[in-house]
């Protein structure tokens, strides 16, 4: 069977330790993840790279959760499709229960995933566009933004390679915006779960 797979590169630590030696991936993609500041446009460019894989592999895996704009997107797209189930990239990490439980501990956590914690306070940055703003120091931005934030709970989902370099990178964006460190793990439950999802349909499109 060939899958494709097009993802947020937020997630790209975790769907390469997951799929990085499967055979059956025969072409992966990853997305800047400061697109789904734009939701119509996130939308419409996804809609466009998985119908561009149409004829070129059985089904594809989107490795996006609905993030504002991508309800009800597996039943528009021109090729089986399977995605994550949640609000966003935290909730497919956590599960939708332990994301409210760690919310209700605290109300003000900025949430650092791996792939989170590799962009640091310069995903943020670009995210918000801060460097555009000319003469203005974007970390004065930054302290507006976090302002009601009281802690950064770094996600351990398990992966080995450049574990120790995501958790030294959670913590040093924590410091430069005095919040207090967390950690806690999780497992890749609904990830496994999806490319098992992608697997079956592709199964059904090769027969």
């Amino acid at each position: 069977m060939r899958i494709g797979l097009v993802a947020c590169d937020i997630l790209e630590p975790e769907f390469e330790y997951l799929i990085k030696d499967d055979p059956d991936f025969v072409h992966k993609e990853y997305v800047e993840f400061a697109l789904h500041e734009c939701p119509e446009e996130m939308r419409k460019q996804l809609l466009e790279k998985v119908n561009a894989l149409k004829g070129k592999v059985d089904a594809v895996l989107l490795g996006y959760a609905v993030c504002q704009s991508l309800g009800g997107f597996t039943e528009v797209v021109d090729v089986p499709t399977a995605m994550l189930d949640g609000d966003d990239c935290i909730c497919v990490l956590l599960g939708a229960k332990e994301y409210a439980r760690e919310k209700k501990i605290c109300t003000g956590t900025w949430f650092s995933s791996p792939g989170w914690a590799r962009e640091g306070m310069n995903g943020i940055v670009k995210e918000m566009h801060l460097d555009s703003v000319e003469g203005v120091d974007p970390m004065f931005f930054m302290d507006l933004m976090f302002e009601s934030y009281e802690r950064c709970l770094y996600i351990d989902t398990g992966i080995n390679e450049n574990k120790e370099e995501y958790l030294e990178k959670s913590k040093e964006f924590a410091g430069q915006l005095k919040l207090k460190h967390d950690e806690r793990s999780c497992e890749l439950t609904m990830l496994v779960d999806t490319i098992k999802r992608v697997k079956e349909l592709a199964s059904k499109a090769s027969m």
